[in-house]
């Protein structure tokens, strides 16, 4: 996963984005990331970032759930993506497609502009994010928990193409794509390194295995 030649500088990022709410979903640097645009107030926040030079917004997970009249509150950290791809729908949808660029903590929380949310970010503690991670996982102990995690779950997998994926494009991708709650994708967003979010990734897979073979048991 290496820099591409529209990626911005850590010094251009910005510091005001859009962010999109979503629970359970996650973004990382470099990772990519579809979305369905259909509600007013995203529609209107995907055409303010379209008209930006940068194309940023940021995924944030709520912390609760949203109710009528109630703005729920929202984790500190999330990840700015850059729209690299945009298409429209004959019934009025956006089809974007997000690439993950750098995470961020958030500073403070601006007024809402057509119904969207904005804030203010701070990027300092994820330099690095900018650069392709290059160090060392325990990739056989990662591997050998996916095979049954698969099996369990029922998914589908070209497990060839799994076994020759480079390491940072492969936790990255299982990070987004494997259903884990709210806190655990906002643990796996938050890790360190490469090196700590496979480990954080391949326990799970291992915690998710035993629950499900204890449930089968009961049964």
């Amino acid at each position: 996963m290496s820099r591409g030649p529209f990626d911005p500088h850590f010094d251009d990022l910005p510091s005001a984005i859009p962010v999109f709410p979503l629970p359970s979903v996650l973004l990382l640097p470099r990772g990519k990331l579809p979305l369905n645009i259909f509600e007013p107030r995203y529609l209107a926040m995907a055409r303010a970032s379209l008209a930006s030079k940068d194309r940023m917004i940021g995924i944030i997970q709520p912390t609760e759930k949203e109710e009528i009249g109630r703005t729920p509150r929202l984790y500190p950290t999330g990840c700015a993506g850059r729209i690299t791809s945009f298409s429209e729908t004959d019934d009025g949808r956006y089809l974007l497609s997000l690439v993950g660029i750098c995470r961020f903590d958030v500073t403070a929380e601006l007024p809402m502009v057509d119904g969207f949310r904005r804030v203010t970010v701070g990027y300092d503690r994820f330099r690095r994010d900018l650069d392709a991670e290059e160090t060392p996982i325990e990739r056989d102990r990662l591997l050998a928990a996916l095979l049954p995690y698969f099996k369990s779950h029922s998914i589908a997998v070209e497990w060839e193409t799994v076994k020759t994926t480079p390491d940072e494009r492969l936790v990255t991708t299982l990070s987004m794509i494997c259903p884990f709650g709210p806190g655990e994708k906002q643990a796996l967003l938050e890790s360190v390194s490469l090196s700590e979010r496979a480990k954080l990734l391949t326990a799970l897979l291992e915690m998710a295995i035993l629950e499900r073979s204890g449930d089968g048991a009961r049964h």
